[in-house]
């Protein structure tokens, strides 16, 4: 018997339907309606839903494809797919990863009631008046002037550092965590940090301070 084109497999949450990387995409076809007549005829599961994880390693399935896949199994009754996975990663997810892996360069100024939104890493030369934003999902390093609300980590990461002056702004805001500068009065000083400690509460530092701070990125920084 050749090399199967569509592996069958049981588990406790139902049933994967394994998909073979080198096999054609008509032989699949084939196969998984032999596979899912048999499975049907099966007196013990004659009533229950039955849903499958489609796994395909390796292999990326088309628009067209997955529909296929998917009518092919809701021709049964009681079979559906819970979900398709792959690991594959795609044109736009490696661009994406590096995207964020990237340092922005931003010089624009951002003015009142602006909103910027960035992915990954930013360096940040321009301006932001009193009621913009600047918002990145990465970390911010300012060197330009900062009187609005400067936000890193954005929607959600508390891992991520706002470096620069910071004692004009209005606001800073890491992940969800976020500072009254006025209230907080960090130092007019170009080397200020803003980090979430431990208690998942915002505070400033040095950035000398940035091994202990955040280790991770001090390496990344070549410390």
């Amino acid at each position: 018997m050749g090399m199967q084109s569509v592996v069958l497999r049981g588990n406790q949450d139902g049933y994967q339907l394994v998909l073979s990387q080198a096999a054609s995409f008509e032989a699949i076809k084939l196969e998984l309606r032999g596979l899912l007549d048999n499975l049907a005829a099966d007196s013990q599961i004659k009533d229950k839903t039955i849903s499958f994880d489609v796994l395909s390693p390796q292999r990326l399935l088309t628009a067209e494809q997955h529909q296929k896949l998917t009518s092919i199994i809701n021709e049964y009754d009681h079979f559906e797919i819970h979900k398709v996975i792959t690991d594959v990663m795609t044109i736009e997810d490696a661009e994406a990863i590096k995207e964020r892996e990237n340092v922005h360069l931003v010089t624009q100024t951002i003015r009142n009631g602006q909103t910027l939104e960035m992915t990954g890493d930013v360096l940040f030369l321009g301006i932001i008046n009193e009621g913009g934003r600047l918002l990145t999902t990465g970390n911010l390093f300012t060197m330009g002037t900062a009187l609005g609300i400067l936000q890193a980590g954005y929607p959600s990461a508390e891992d991520k550092v706002v470096v620069g002056d910071l004692h004009q702004a209005q606001q800073v805001r890491i992940g969800e965590q976020i500072s009254i500068v006025e209230v907080d009065q960090p130092d007019a000083d170009a080397q200020t940090i803003a980090y979430v400690n431990d208690l998942h509460v915002l505070e400033y530092g040095q950035l000398a301070d940035l091994k202990t701070i955040n280790p991770k990125m001090y390496h990344q920084m070549g410390g």
